[in-house]
This record gives structure tokens, C-alpha cells and sequence, in this order.
């Protein structure tokens, strides 16, 4: 039999000894920064031609670069990892089609018309420290991060995951927070975020040293030339907020070339027939190109 009563209990207050009147209660907001992850993004066939390809492209890596916010130098500091920066218009077309999804679920409003992407390859340890992407934009509160995760099966890495760190507001303004979600590198899927994002990739382990075992990504920045329409009671405040956060990332110059040397091409249209949406999600169709067939 229970110890407790059968009757309902009289409720007792909690006194202000206890837990202070509200005009003394003070807090810190902490925003997660939203996600949206796609699993099977291109399906076995295409995801195992694309990891390929960039196998086959090892000669051509070269070593990751940042950007210094302040002084606009270029350097590795903070980073191990190897670029290459491609185009494919078959890709951006992928991303066109699954973007009004990926908005819906951001929470994004503005137009996006480009894309500037590169392929990177993380070995024995590859990292890339908290930064933002504020270097691959022009307005980075409205730009789209998406990072394409390839590798063999089984596994030849360890580490290498992502961490995507939230928000926090001070009375000094928002700031990135202590605190952080791990998304896992696992092949053939996809993940968005905000470009104002404080993220980093955690350090990679590489035992056999092959490239064929490196953790693959295609990293595309996905931007647009118009600013968020003005809507102070929408969701996309929380952009605004992540950029405040992220602006001293930003470089104080504006910056005419990518420093990995990618270039940005046109986002097309997302294509009715393929176009992803929550009451019939499927993987739009097709393969990728310009990074190369065959």
C-alpha cells in the first residue's frame, strides 16, 4: 500500500523567503540555434559517384584557410583541413528544391540566390575551431550554411562531428553560449543552419592515414542580396539576434574573393516536380554534375 493520501492535498505557497519576489529575478535567454538535417539527401548511388570523385581528386586539395575579421589576413590558424572549392549547378538545384522546406523549418524568410561552395576533407587531426560564416557572406543574417557529410562505410575516421552552439543574451547583447548540440557526420545527409551560427568541427582521428578514410563534406553557403523583409513578430528575429552575435566576425572590408578560392553560382528555381515539402518528403531526383560525371 502507498504512504501517500488519497485526498487531494491543500496546495501550499512557496514563500518569497523562499524564492524571491519577481522585481529581484533576474535570467539569461539561451536560443538553440535551429537546424534542419536530411538523412538519404542524394541516395546511395549519387553519394557513393560524389565520394568518389572527391577520392579521386586528392592532388588537387589544398590546405583550408581563415579570415581574420580585423586585419583581412589569411592564415590557418585554428584550422586542419583540406579544400577544394567546386561548382555544380546539379547540386544547387538539389539545394533548390529542398530550400522552401528548409526555410519553413529555420524559420527563414529571406530570398536566397546563390550558392559558394567547396569540398573539404578532415584526416588524422582535422578540426576547425568556433567561428562563424560570416566571411563567405555579404549578409549574414540571412545566408544559409549547409554541410553535405560523404565517407566510407564502415567508417576510416573518428570525431569529426559538429557542434552548432546556441545563443545567449546579456545585457550586453547576445553572445554564443557554453552550451551546444553535436550533429554526427553520417554519410549521404545534410544539414542547414544559420550562417551567423558559432559552430566548430571537433577533432578527427584518421588510423589507417588513407584520404579514401577522410570525413568528406560538401560545404555550401547559400546567400541572397536582398535584406529580410521587416516582420518584428516572426520567428526571424532570432536570425537578427544570431547575426548581433556574430558581427564581430564579420570582415570590416568587404571581401571581393572567397579565401578558399570558391566561387558563387546562380541558385535556380526549386523545380515543382521535385520539390520538397512536409506532407510528401522525398529526395528530389538527379545527379550531381559540374564537380564532374563518372
Amino acid at each position: 500500500m502507498s504512504g501517500y493520501a488519497k485526498e487531494p492535498a491543500t496546495p501550499t505557497e512557496i514563500s518569497t523567503r523562499d524564492l524571491p519576489p519577481s522585481d529581484r529575478w533576474s535570467t539569461t535567454p539561451v536560443i538553440p540555434a535551429p537546424v534542419c538535417r536530411f538523412e538519404n539527401f542524394l541516395g546511395a548511388g549519387r553519394a557513393a559517384g560524389l565520394l568518389a570523385y572527391a577520392i579521386s581528386r586528392q592532388p588537387d586539395f589544398n590546405a583550408g584557410t581563415v579570415l581574420d575579421p580585423l586585419s583581412g589576413q589569411v592564415s590557418h590558424k585554428g584550422r586542419s583541413s583540406l579544400v577544394l572549392p567546386v561548382t555544380s549547378s546539379v547540386f544547387s538545384r538539389h539545394l533548390a528544391d529542398c530550400l522552401p522546406l528548409v526555410q519553413e523549418v529555420l524559420g527563414h524568410q529571406a530570398a536566397l540566390t546563390q550558392t559558394l561552395t567547396v569540398l573539404t576533407a578532415h584526416g588524422e587531426g582535422g578540426h576547425y575551431g568556433i567561428h562563424t560564416d560570416a566571411s563567405r557572406v555579404r549578409d549574414v543574417s540571412t545566408a544559409v550554411s549547409a554541410v553535405y557529410y560523404l565517407h566510407r562505410r564502415p567508417r576510416g575516421f573518428d570525431g569529426g562531428q559538429l557542434r552548432l552552439y546556441d545563443t545567449q543574451f546579456h545585457e550586453s547583447g547576445p553572445q554564443p553560449a557554453e552550451t551546444y548540440r553535436t550533429i554526427e557526420p553520417e554519410h549521404d545527409t545534410i544539414v542547414f543552419f544559420p550562417a551567423s551560427a558559432f559552430h566548430e568541427v571537433v577533432p578527427s582521428t584518421c588510423p589507417s592515414g588513407q584520404f579514401a578514410d577522410h570525413r568528406f563534406t560538401l560545404t555550401t553557403w547559400i546567400s541572397g542580396t536582398e535584406p529580410a523583409p521587416a516582420t518584428p513578430d516572426t520567428p526571424f528575429r532570432i536570425w537578427q539576434w544570431m547575426a548581433r552575435a556574430a558581427e564581430h566576425t564579420r570582415p570590416l572590408a568587404d571581401v571581393t574573393r572567397d579565401h578558399d578560392g570558391a566561387r558563387p553560382i546562380a541558385l535556380p528555381a526549386a523545380d515543382p516536380g521535385t520539390r520538397l515539402t512536409l506532407p510528401a518528403a522525398r529526395t528530389p531526383h538527379g545527379s550531381v554534375n559540374e564537380v564532374r560525371e563518372g
